[in-house]
């Protein structure tokens, strides 16, 4: 290589794909989207680059030292970080103009400047939906949002996964109640590694923050509440703790298992887990986590929750609402990683139309016929022999090959090979788009 050439590299963090992985990534995007569909989520697209007062209006600590920020000309500008901070805005520019509850789904890039590492990426895909509600929004709305989780991951070819299902006001009543507000957090910090420490180190760790042990005993009595879902609500309603923040989120988290039932879910795809507390300052009550038995390696692969005011830094209006997000890019990339899913697809063509002379002129309307019915189609127009041609079909997996020669153009035929099995038969072009049909 000549000194004056640059090597060509990609910037750590950014996933390239090669385009059977790509096919197969796009292939999973419209899958999640058509799902979102079903449910009547309507589309919105935001701007990548959003001027950067308006990101940064509820940032804080290492979410603004992750934002991507510069200068062009006299604007401050960001790369958006998620798609709910951009939601938040367009949802308090239109107010007027749209219908609440307002049910949106984005499916985008974001950008984060962390350190990338295996599985973590800079620039990803966010798959995101939300159903903001004006001033209020129904608990069951909370129920719906399962459903589309189990909708979504059934297109994606997965059955053995279970959504964990929890409500704040349980954590945060539970904690007014015995006087321990200020020291949630670090609670449910330690709380989160009973699976790695065991029990008794978790008690050591809440006894090293001065929690007397009544209040321990209460906290682990509360998370080892053990059953199924109608078990465990009977736990929480005998569990003794008098407190109106708990109550409140123990109706709410009864409403939403009930009507869980109500929209066809196994019993088996969901759980109430009160160990999960996501988004401990932003979700105020039901929260969810989404993870695949087969492979727990990939810890959660779909969360959210419900949230009091959307766009409080934007607008005096209260606009609460209950959103979910499927990061597509972490998914992808670890699943390929396990050999989960299979990246077979080579090409877009279900056929390639070739030519046993050098005149290539009459393969293209039949090729406008294929394409006409719907069938994928390309055409080899490189002067090679007849079997480089079908090399480049084997190549690339496509399923069948249309050949034209002089005998094809006298009878106004052409002669079909399916390239999975080797047979091949002289037929009319619309003979020949019926045996595809059915194949494809």
């Amino acid at each position: 290589m000549s000194e004056n050439k640059i090597v060509p590299r990609t910037l750590s963090g950014f996933m390239e794909l090669l385009p059977n992985e790509q096919i197969l990534f796009n292939q999973m995007k419209e899958k999640i989207q058509k799902s979102y569909e079903k449910f009547c989520f309507l589309p919105l697209n935001t701007p990548i680059i959003e001027l950067a007062d308006i990101l940064l209006a509820k940032a804080g600590g290492e979410t603004e030292k992750q934002i991507y920020r510069f200068n062009k000309g006299e604007h401050d500008l960001a790369l958006r970080f998620d798609l709910t901070v951009p939601l938040a805005k367009y949802v308090a520019m239109h107010y007027g103009e749209l219908s609440f509850p307002f049910k949106r789904y984005q499916i985008g890039k974001v950008y984060r400047g962390e350190r990338p590492q295996k599985g973590r990426f800079r620039e990803f895909y966010q798959c995101d939906i939300d159903i903001i509600g004006d001033n209020e929004l129904n608990v069951l709305y909370d129920a719906e949002l399962p459903s589309v989780i189990y909708t979504t991951f059934q297109e994606l070819g997965f059955s053995d996964f279970t959504i964990h299902i929890n409500n704040r006001k349980l954590l945060n009543g539970l904690f007014d109640s015995l006087n321990l507000s200020e020291q949630s957090t670090e609670i449910m910090r330690i709380i989160d590694k009973l699976a790695k420490i065991g029990k008794e180190n978790v008690i050591e760790e809440l006894s090293n923050l001065n929690i007397n042990k009544d209040s321990i005993l209460t906290i682990m009595n509360f998370i080892e509440i053990s059953g199924n879902n109608e078990e465990k609500i009977i736990a929480l309603k005998n569990i003794g703790i008098k407190n109106g923040i708990f109550n409140s989120g123990l109706k709410e988290l009864e409403d939403v298992i009930n009507c869980i039932k109500l929209f066809g879910m196994p019993e088996s795809n969901y759980e109430i887990d009160l160990t999960i507390a996501r988004g401990l300052d932003y979700y105020t009550g039901t929260v969810y986590e989404t993870f695949l038995n087969e492979y727990p390696s990939l810890g959660s692969v779909c969360s959210g929750g419900r949230y009091d005011n959307l766009a409080e830094y934007y607008t005096d209006k209260k606009l609460p609402g209950v959103g979910i997000s499927i990061g597509l890019t972490r998914l992808f990339y670890k699943l390929n990683e396990l050999n989960a899913i299979k990246v077979n697809k080579k090409s877009m063509a279900d056929v390639l139309v070739v030519s046993t002379s050098d005149d290539i002129k009459p393969c293209i309307p039949v090729a406008t016929e294929f394409r006409n019915a719907n069938i994928n189609t390309e055409i080899f127009m490189e002067d090679k022999k007849i079997k480089s041609k079908f090399k480049y079909a084997d190549k690339l997996s496509i399923p069948f090959v249309v050949v034209l020669g002089e005998t094809e153009i006298e009878t106004n035929t052409v002669t079909l090979k399916d390239m999975n099995t080797g047979e091949q038969s002289q037929l009319s072009v619309e003979e020949a788009i019926k045996v595809i049909k059915k194949t494809i």
